[in-house]
């Protein structure tokens, strides 16, 4: 069968699909346009397609023969799921290879806010180091201060498990119990206000859904402590882009650490000016061995799909329940 690749990613993948299969990989290192897509899937049975790619009705219903879709990617917001399961489509994701990676990009993130690493390098390029200085690079400690997470899924909840070494007071928002982090770092569900106000650093680990849409705007950011810092490795929309750039310019919190944005790849250029955010090119999964996996994963997936079978990571087996 034929499958359509909306960029290049690791031979790993490649390989495995070009096994049993006839395929067509964008040439361009950049993201395709709604037209390059619809031409690429021309005559395609299968779609292997990024986060960045928006794949909606027009491409959907574009190719009768189409009957996988398989994404490089944990989150699925990209894609019309909806009318990918009316058309009886199966849609993938990449689940789980990436927990630990995503976790420590927020790790460092955390880090390299709270101790001003950016500042210091930039700082130092520059030649204006001229020897230790008492108010020098003041940044916050992270050791034994209390860290909110919002969302305890898979990542949430490895991200909270690193805290260990750091004796951290822990905070989680979730819609479950996680025994898991009650049970390790003796965290505490608590409601999202109560997160806010006490915790010292606060990561986002939740996906973009109706409710999740600028779940942390200008109210919640005005919650939060003065010394507080924000991470988001989760999805750009869950934070409401302006209020958090006002945040930092009048000083609400002390930072912030983004590797997402509200209108990716579209940055705001306030942001940009900040010294108090440090700004990543959505990068967490950003490993040789992880995106390598995430390759094989997706290639599995499509693999299955095109045999009729359900994909060892299908989003909508419902699909399968009547053929």
């Amino acid at each position: 069968m034929k499958i359509f690749v909306t960029r290049k990613i690791p031979e790993s993948g490649l390989n495995l699909l070009k096994k049993g299969h006839e395929i067509d990989v964008f040439p361009h290192n950049r993201v395709p346009t709604k037209e390059e897509i619809i031409n690429g899937l021309k005559g395609k049975d299968g779609l292997l397609c990024l986060l960045s790619d928006t794949i909606d009705e027009d491409i959907i219903k574009s190719e009768p023969k189409l009957r996988m879709i398989a994404n490089y990617a944990v989150g699925f917001d990209n894609i019309d799921l909806q009318l990918a399961t009316e058309k009886k489509i199966p849609v993938s994701n990449t689940p789980g290879v990436l927990t630990d990676t995503t976790a420590e990009m927020a790790w460092a993130q955390l880090f390299s806010v709270a101790r001003r690493i950016v500042d210091g390098d930039k700082y130092t390029r520059a030649g204006k180091f001229n020897g230790w200085g008492p108010l020098l690079m003041l940044g916050q400690d992270v050791s034994n201060k209390t860290l909110g997470v919002i969302g305890a899924g898979r990542i949430g909840t490895a991200f909270a498990l690193k805290s260990k070494g750091f004796n951290m007071n822990v905070l989680y928002v979730d819609e479950r119990v996680n025994k898991t982090l009650e049970s390790e770092v003796s965290a505490r569900k608590v409601e999202l206000v109560e997160l806010l106000k006490k915790s010292d650093f606060i990561s986002i680990h939740v996906p973009l859904l109706e409710d999740t849409y600028h779940l942390i705007s200008e109210g919640e950011l005005k919650i939060m402590k003065n010394n507080a810092i924000l991470i988001n490795t989760s999805r750009g929309p869950v934070v409401d882009e302006k209020a958090l750039v006002k945040a930092l310019k009048e000083k609400w919190i002390f930072g912030a650490g983004l590797d997402v944005y509200e209108h990716e790849p579209k940055v705001d250029e306030e942001l940009k000016k900040l010294d108090n955010v440090v700004l990543q090119p959505h990068s967490a999964s950003a490993t040789f061995e992880t995106r390598s996996k995430m390759a094989i994963i997706a290639a599995e997936n499509m693999i299955a799909g095109l045999k009729d079978e359900i994909p060892p990571n299908c989003i909508n087996p419902e699909v399968f329940e009547k053929k």
